[in-house]
């Protein structure tokens, strides 16, 4: 009686069972409508998520210190660089189980670039973490993963590949571990690259990779034929100044840059500055056409007696008997007729010439680029020499932006290795008149001259030689040794590239006799690129075609030499 009491007291009444049950069952429904509203709401957030939430970055890395980086794309779209996941083997050596001396030996036989030593020493650190190896590929991760030891951890991490393995690999440089550009390109675009807002869209170069492949295919077998130092070679587009291809010898592969040699990664196109010997002479030529005192190419100058500077005398190895002409000065390459003409200019007409292509400071390009050696002091000596490269060091793509001035129509336009949609106005440097000239007098020298072997059938090419010789480490120039070079443009009648191949001190072989000159040794390189190159810039070779030359053609033959 006592608990129907209470009951009643409860529920505010007599005892009613029914009543009871009915306010239970109340209660229940209220939990499992509360229940099923909260279930509806996480149902719904994830439907949410699942439909409007974007994935795109799904898988990436668990690393939170490398940031998303931008595929690096040739001007045609082919990968050069790009962002992959990559394996990182790292260890707890403060929670190590196994022998330190023992798992150091084995992991010194599976990852040899460290010693057992150093190892052990990893191992027995004390220390929290630390990476044995990064971007590590999947067999030696399953190898060190079968050792056993729970101390060793494996994640993914980004790893910056280059597909393309060496092609361009001063272009493009590296970047560390980190994700962060370190030379080249990578480092020039950094803040582009990394820019996650931007990650889905390549950066596209100027480089052709098909161009850059046959350019760094012929430069290095002339490299290793003649047992050079190194070389480079250019292709530029004289419209626009873009870098279709840019190689240096040796070479490196920027995937494993840290295990090159420091020398393969000097880029000579851009930090490499060197006195280019005849190559100068239609520069010095062409100014002085702009300036009045070469007044018309028939114009002559005493050829056969050695130019007196103090003590010193500028001679030619083969002087041209009596006097030459224009046309005979550069077909010939004389030494006494350019320094003549350059003379004439004098000290301020000469260092503005210079001046006006960018000589006297670092070449316009995004990379790395070293200051070129412009003389301070411009004595006579020093006027004469500079007309025909001595006495002035500059880098061959100083070089090749000046003979695309010379064919172009007579407009320096700074280098670029971005694809550029509308090129820079750039300045005028040449008078149109006198850019025609050029190319008719570059042809020449291919047709009649030292650039023989360069010349490529049906391209029409023109270009001027350039053998130096090499300053020595113990001070003063080496007669043995040598910087040659070959500068060339193509098609004369409508120049669109003009390319460059230089070899820093080739050796002489059985099939060029001794020499190490220019003609022997770069000329071919060019020819050859040129060859296997120009179909692939759109320039289809036709044989029956050329530029006029019978002005230029009538002048030698007056001359018997």
């Amino acid at each position: 009686m006592a608990t129907l009491a209470a009951d009643a007291a409860r529920f505010g009444g007599a005892p009613n069972r029914p009543q009871a049950l009915a306010l239970t069952y109340q209660r229940l429904m209220l939990v499992m409508l509360v229940f099923a509203g909260v279930t509806l709401m996480i149902v719904g957030r994830l439907l949410f998520l699942q439909v409007f939430t974007d994935r795109s970055g799904a898988a990436e890395l668990s690393n939170p210190l490398i940031p998303p980086r931008a595929d690096i794309v040739d001007r045609n779209g082919v990968p050069l660089a790009r962002t992959i996941d990559a394996w990182s083997i790292g260890v707890h050596p403060d929670r190590m189980i196994s022998n330190p001396s023992e798992l150091a030996a084995k992991l010194a036989e599976l990852m040899p670039e460290k010693s057992a030593d150093q190892y052990k020493a990893m191992l027995t650190s004390g220390r929290t973490f630390l990476y044995l190896s990064r971007r590590a590929v999947p067999e030696l991760v399953s190898a060190v993963n079968a050792l056993g030891e729970p101390a060793i951890v494996f994640d993914r991490e980004p790893e910056r590949l280059y597909p393309q393995t060496a092609l361009a690999g001063h272009v493009l440089g590296w970047t560390d571990f980190d994700g962060h550009g370190v030379t080249g390109m990578e480092k020039v675009l950094e803040s582009r690259l990394s820019d996650p807002a931007l990650r889905g869209q390549p950066v596209g170069l100027a480089i052709d990779s098909r161009v850059q492949a046959a350019m760094e295919a012929e430069l290095g077998a002339a490299v290793a034929k003649h047992s050079a130092e190194g070389g480079t070679g250019i292709v530029l587009d004289v419209r626009t100044g873009e870098l279709v291809a840019m190689a240096s010898m040796p070479t490196f592969n920027p995937n494993a840059a840290g295990k090159s040699d420091p020398n393969a990664l000097f880029n000579r196109a851009t930090m490499g500055v060197y006195e280019l010997g005849s190559t100068f002479k239609p520069i010095t030529v062409a100014a002085a056409l702009d300036a009045g005192v070469i007044k018309s190419v028939s114009q002559r100058y005493p050829s056969n007696a050695p130019v007196q500077i103090g003590r010193f005398r500028i001679k030619d190895d083969h002087p041209i008997p009596g006097s030459a002409n224009i046309v005979e000065t550069l077909v010939h390459s004389s030494n006494i007729v350019t320094a003549q003409i350059a003379d004439q200019m004098g000290a301020e007409r000469m260092q503005a010439a210079f001046r006006a292509l960018g000589f006297h400071e670092p070449a316009y390009v995004e990379l790395e680029k070293a200051r070129p050696l412009f003389p301070r002091e411009w004595s006579r000596a020093t006027v004469l020499t500079s007309g025909f490269g001595h006495g002035i060091a500059v880098s061959p793509l100083h070089l090749a932006s000046a003979y695309a001035a010379l064919v172009n129509g007579g407009i320096w336009r700074p280098a670029t290795l971005l694809k550029v949609s509308k090129p820079s106005a750039g300045r005028r440097v040449y008078s149109e008149e006198t850019s025609l000239k050029m190319r008719k007098l570059l042809r020449m020298v291919v047709v009649a001259g030292t650039g023989r072997k360069g010349d490529a059938a049906g391209f029409r090419v023109g270009g001027k030689t350039g053998t130096a010789e090499k300053v020595s480490a113990a001070g003063g120039y080496s007669r043995k040794v040598n910087v040659s070079t070959f500068a060339a443009a193509f098609p004369m009648d409508n120049p669109r590239y003009v390319v460059i191949a230089m070899l820093d001190a080739p050796k002489a072989t059985a099939d060029t006799f001794g020499f190490t000159t220019a003609a022997w040794t770069a000329a071919p390189v060019v020819s050859k690129v040129i060859a296997r190159t120009g179909p692939l810039l759109g320039i289809v070779p036709d044989e029956s075609r050329e530029i006029d030359l019978s002005d230029m053609m009538a002048l030698v033959a007056k001359q018997e030499h």
